[in-house]
């Protein structure tokens, strides 16, 4: 593992060097460049680091134990190298995930999109509760978020809404979110007390940035309306929100948060980006996806990834067939427990396929 790993300790080493001359921090473009790269190696570096100390340390308890005559000394070598194989053994797999193909957007923001699916106006009220959810979550991480679009029903459901989250390595938690989360609840509109079942649809997308897509003018058209929703006389009487249908896929965005027409569009414009970059990436990917029956879903959002079953207080992630029975505490945002759960499953299905490989 030290020897795989070598040649990352010696890129690190280059990029500390580059990162403190004069003329690459001069060019504050290529020095962030090549900080966001030895950041990246950062964890790797240190998790070899502690390898090389370990693996030094049991060579010399080894040797140590080989000309060890007393009996109590050559227990406390025997316990000592127990302890350092099972930590050499914990760091090496550690850097095995650590060596892993990472993906591009994990550090990136995400758009978020929630959509009421089958059950009508409970679909709709579900819809608003993973709003807060995803809200709460995101004020637990200490990120920031802004709402884009969004449609409310008169009971205060969410039949569509779209909102941008923005922090450290956002996507790389998020991305599992995506599918058909489905709820079974008595519904506030049901009179006999009747467990029901619907469905909420989740869209997690990557925020593309400028480099990423190129939008031409031909290809888009805008279109400006009014408001609607909550907000009184700016809403009914400005023409601040924006449409934007982009021709070649057929893709509609639009955005009415912001007072100002400008920023509607600004935003609109970043939303279509990322949808397109979506968009793009699905289609490059198509061969990926038809074989990654044994990988976590982070993408399809037709595939059903989760129940949410009240009478039980059970919730249940159907890709990794795992429940927790925290109901409240999870809809407030505690959601750490599954998302954990979540990513070491995507880490260990991709070090199965990459052993698979090799």
């Amino acid at each position: 593992m030290l020897e795989k790993t070598l040649k990352f300790k010696q890129r690190y080493d280059e990029l500390t060097e580059l990162v403190s001359k004069p003329e690459i921090i001069a060019d504050n473009k290529q020095w962030k460049k090549l900080v966001k790269e030895r950041s990246g190696l950062e964890e790797l570096v240190e998790a070899r680091g502690e390898l090389e100390k370990v693996i030094s340390n049991l060579t010399e308890s080894e040797a140590s134990l080989k000309g060890e005559t007393d009996h109590e000394m050559i227990e406390l070598f025997k316990e000592d190298i127990r302890d350092l194989k099972a930590k050499k053994e914990e760091l090496e797999n550690r850097l095995q995930i650590l060596l892993l193909p990472k993906d591009e957007d994990d550090e990136k923001d995400c758009i978020v999109e929630i959509r009421g699916a089958a059950g009508g106006e409970e679909s709709a009220l579900f819809g608003s509760v993973l709003l807060n959810m995803y809200i709460r979550y995101a004020e637990r991480q200490h990120w920031k978020y802004e709402i884009n679009d969004i449609n409310e029903t008169e009971l205060g459901g969410v039949k569509e809404c779209s909102f941008t989250i923005r922090g450290k390595d956002v996507f790389s938690k998020l991305k599992y979110e995506s599918g058909v989360h489905r709820v079974q609840r008595v519904p506030e509109t049901e009179s006999q007390g009747r467990v029901h079942t619907s469905t909420t649809t989740v869209a997690v997308l990557p925020e593309a940035e400028d480099v990423d897509v190129e939008v031409l003018d031909k290809d888009i058209k805008i279109d400006t309306y009014r408001s609607s929703g909550a907000g009184g006389q700016h809403v009914n009487k400005t023409e601040s929100a924006i449409r934007i249908t982009h021709f070649p896929t057929g893709i509609v965005v639009t955005c009415q948060d912001e007072r100002s027409q400008i920023k509607n569009r600004e935003r609109a414009m970043s939303i279509l980006k990322s949808k397109l970059y979506n968009f793009y990436k699905e289609q490059a990917d198509s061969e990926y996806a038809q074989n990654r029956k044994n990988q976590v879903g982070t993408g399809d959002r037709s595939e059903r990834i989760r129940t949410y079953n009240y009478p039980q207080g059970r919730i249940t992630d159907h890709r990794i067939n795992y429940s927790i029975y925290n109901m409240e505490p999870f809809l407030d945002g505690d959601m750490d427990e599954l998302i954990t759960a979540l990513q070491t499953a995507d880490q260990q299905a991709k070090l199965e396929a990459l052993t698979n490989n090799e």
